[in-house]
């Protein structure tokens, strides 16, 4: 199993808004939620029409993301390209509406 080099990025965070950000502002719907451990924007995922969480990491290098919708877990890393063991979980801040 290969290790992720950039679990010293992760952080707890406080998330950017209650669904994709990109996609509340455009209108846009979104299939699941991925939450930046480094600074809490929350992108839609790589299923969704837009990928804003990977558009995030490609603007930002920010390389850790969190399932986040419903709270999964789990962690990916983009840069490895491998999942990231997670010691918490983001709680959410208030209900998330569903946009699939």
């Amino acid at each position: 199993m290969m290790a992720c080099a950039h679990t010293s990025t992760i952080r707890k965070v406080t998330p950017s808004t209650r669904g994709c950000e990109e996609c509340l502002k455009i209108g846009s719907q979104w299939l699941h939620l991925r939450i930046c451990r480094q600074c809490g924007h929350v992108g839609c995922c790589d299923q969704s029409p837009h990928r804003h969480a990977r558009a995030h990491f490609r603007q930002t290098a920010h390389p850790i993301i969190e399932g986040y919708d419903p709270p999964e877990g789990w962690g990916w890393c983009y840069v490895d390209d491998v999942e990231v063991e997670l010691e918490d979980q983001t709680p959410h801040d208030g209900p998330i509406p569903r946009f699939y």
